[in-house]
């Protein structure tokens, strides 16, 4: 690790990372730590943790503002890609990293810091992601990982802090780990390290109980332009008040639940349970609209790629050059994608039960099977004979 005279923090008002502070200071020699806390929707009270920041010994303790950034350059396009980690998980926390990491740059260039430094452990998947990005976007800057390096025990990390002034956690700290954003929660340890056991009802916020959701549907019609959710219910939302107007929706009804065990980056298996009540629905609502207006071949391949996308995302690769190609696959398929489709929610389920554009490419004069048939069927014949002439050529040759 080479020395470092200003570094820029991630900041979350945690013990960990107000922990790094005085331990960059008085361990690795850094002169000056500035914090940077991200709201991202958490709904955390950011006040009091700028200020918690400035008493662990920041110099300066920014907060950014980056919610509406969050939905539009990083939900949105994930949204387009139909973009869900091993087909289940819709990327509510690794979709923030880069965000998180592009702001750190950014104050880094702003204030002339010589380094990064982040809270991350060596377990988990977001060490990568930020390290990872930070060189995508300024290769010549240090990255400094404290938490990865320093080998305390929790109970040695509180005792640190005391040491410097950081306040013990007032209240018995949750068993679970939880990070938040508007996009949902990721909740992990605690009960859930045993992934033969339910989860607590204890560990869901944002989703209703299903024995508590109402006992009649709720219908919502989501409109899209060119792949983004503009318009629920025939009226305009900005993108932060559609993703908090369909959360609420959604989370009403028990709708946006995962329970996965999931395939770290870091080559072990976790048990995460997540709630995306707005990004679940929204992509499943994406997904059935692309399926009315995309051809076959176009809808087929843009499949085979989503899958290669979500691991990117995952992976920490929202700046590589693959994932910016892929970018500009997925905007080009997206030209058509407008329309509405309504979504039943009930009972932990969505389900979409119509559907509707002026860029349809579904006819009912060539599906209908009554009179208004306009289908050749006389074509049929002479297509069959050519699909299967591969197959009827190999099976002679195989009799003789």
């Amino acid at each position: 690790m080479g020395r470092a005279k200003k570094v820029v923090l991630a900041y979350s008002g945690g013990v960990d990372t107000s922990v790094c502070i005085p331990y960059l200071q008085h361990e690795w020699g850094v002169e000056e730590v500035i914090t940077l806390a991200a709201d991202l929707g958490q709904g955390d009270e950011l006040a009091p943790i700028k200020e918690k920041a400035l008493n662990s010994g920041a110099s300066i303790s920014l907060v950014v503002d980056g919610i509406e950034t969050f939905v539009t350059d990083y939900a949105f396009p994930a949204i387009q890609a139909n973009a869900l980690y091993e087909n289940q998980y819709p990327l509510s926390t690794a979709l923030a990293r880069p965000l998180i990491a592009k702001m750190l740059v950014e104050a880094a260039e702003e204030y002339g810091a010589d380094a990064v430094a982040h809270g991350c452990t060596g377990k988990g998947n977001d060490q990568v992601r930020f390290d990872v990005s930070i060189a995508a976007l300024n290769p010549n800057l240090k990255v400094l990982t404290p938490a990865r390096e320093w080998g305390m025990s929790r109970e040695e990390t509180i005792a640190y802090g005391e040491k410097y002034g950081i306040p013990a956690p007032v209240k018995k700290s949750s068993p679970y780990s939880i990070d938040k954003n508007l996009l949902g929660r990721a909740i992990e340890a605690g009960v859930l390290e045993d992934p033969w056991a339910e989860p607590p009802e204890e560990v869901y916020e944002m989703t209703t109980a299903i024995a508590d959701t109402p006992d009649e549907p709720a219908y919502v019609e989501i409109s899209f332009e060119k792949g983004i959710p503009v318009a629920l219910n025939g009226t305009a939302y900005d993108p932060v008040a559609l993703i908090t107007e369909m959360n609420q929706l959604a989370g009403q009804h028990g709708v946006g639940r995962i329970d996965m065990i999931e395939n770290r980056l870091v080559g072990i298996k976790s048990r995460e349970i997540y709630e995306t009540p707005a990004l679940s629905v929204l992509i499943q609502a994406h997904r059935d609209l692309e399926s009315l207006v995309l051809t076959p071949d176009l809808s087929q391949y843009k499949r085979t790629l989503e899958e290669t996308y979500a691991k990117l995302v995952y992976n920490g690769q929202w700046y590589s050059p693959l994932k910016e190609a892929l970018d500009a696959f997925i905007q080009k398929t997206q030209e058509r994608v407008s329309g509405t489709v309504r979504v039943k929610l009930f009972k932990g389920l969505s389900s979409a039960v119509g559907r509707k554009s002026a860029n349809s490419i579904y006819s009912p004069d060539l599906a209908t099977y009554g009179a208004e048939d306009k289908f050749d069927h006389k074509a049929a014949e002479g297509f069959v004979y050519v699909w299967g002439l591969p197959t009827r050529v190999w099976a002679e040759v195989g009799r003789q």
